[in-house]
């Protein structure tokens, strides 16, 4: 197998995950069970036995302090650590701070449900996965990948549709085919990849 690792990880669950609110670059800390999805993700990456290079996160403190809790519990607390707008969480716009439910209501079920499930319609005053991916692949081209292809173990965290944009171009998948792929809280993705950038390997831990 290669040594050229990039591990993905999404923060762990956040206050307004909890209260089924738009979030998007606002700012809520982590709940309870984020800080221990996040402290449990540590603990899965020590247990592979990686050692990290260098870590990218978002400018959000949901993504940092994931991040930092991840390192702690892996005693690697001093690793590189850049963090960038680019990895924020996709902007929800007029839609950030609402209830879903509340979006519903107001909006109707189907008009909310573009906004969230669609590729390139993003919801008023916010942006589309579209944006999303046009922010944030740009950086993962510059700044990540050739970290990774130099052999730098490296760990991303960050949110559920920035790192949708990664996993787009990871796994060569379609518009369609990212808008339906999930991305939990606090669960590990670590990809080994082959010179040529591609993917070699994929594997999800969790308990």
């Amino acid at each position: 197998m290669s040594d050229r690792i990039l591990v993905l990880v999404r923060h762990g669950q956040s206050e307004w995950n909890l209260k089924n609110l738009f979030t998007g670059w606002r700012d809520p800390d982590l709940t309870e069970q984020g800080v221990a999805e996040a402290k449990r993700a540590g603990a899965l990456l020590k247990a592979e036995g990686l050692k990290f290079d260098v870590a990218f996160t978002s400018l959000l403190s949901r993504a940092q302090r994931t991040l930092s809790l991840v390192l702690g519990e892996m005693g690697q607390e001093g690793v590189e650590t850049l963090a960038s707008q680019a990895l924020n969480e996709r902007d929800y716009g007029d839609l950030s701070g609402l209830n879903k439910d509340d979006a519903r209501a107001k909006w109707g079920e189907e008009q909310v449900h573009v906004w969230r499930r669609s590729y390139d319609i993003p919801p008023p005053g916010g942006e589309s996965l579209r944006d999303t991916v046009a922010r944030t692949l740009p950086y993962y081209n510059q700044e990540i990948l050739p970290r990774v292809l130099r052999g730098e173990t490296t760990i991303v965290t960050a949110h559920g549709n920035s790192l949708r944009a990664l996993i787009m171009v990871l796994e060569k998948l379609s518009p369609e085919g990212i808008m339906k792929r999930e991305v939990l809280t606090g669960v590990p993705m670590v990809y080994r990849m082959r010179a040529d950038s591609t993917v070699e390997d994929r594997r999800d831990l969790a308990i």
